[in-house]
């Protein structure tokens, strides 16, 4: 699966995010496996909701961290592709 700027990603069911008061960190729960999150991972995924898109997700971090869409997007495709890859993340076309 390769995403591109128009997919919409969500977590499947059985996978979330959530802050470890162990590990002082937030982590991606799904069955059997937990990911380590870190600052750039949990503020892309705290914009996944399954309605916006990609480049959605971009535009905000841009505006959220003062950067050029043309920065950010294409980091986000990249770590959103290694979780679909890893079966935590789906992705739907764009309507």
């Amino acid at each position: 699966m390769s995403l591109t700027p128009g997919d919409v990603p969500r977590l499947p069911r059985g996978v979330r995010m959530r802050f470890d008061g162990v590990r002082g960190a937030h982590v991606l729960l799904a069955p059997e496996r937990t990911f380590d999150l870190d600052q750039n991972a949990v503020a892309v995924l705290s914009l996944v909701d399954g309605e916006r898109s990609i480049r959605a997700i971009a535009e905000a971090l841009s505006a959220q961290y003062d950067a050029p869409v043309g920065v950010i997007e294409p980091d986000v495709i990249t770590m959103l592709n290694g979780l679909a890859e890893k079966r935590v993340l789906e992705a739907k076309p764009a309507a």
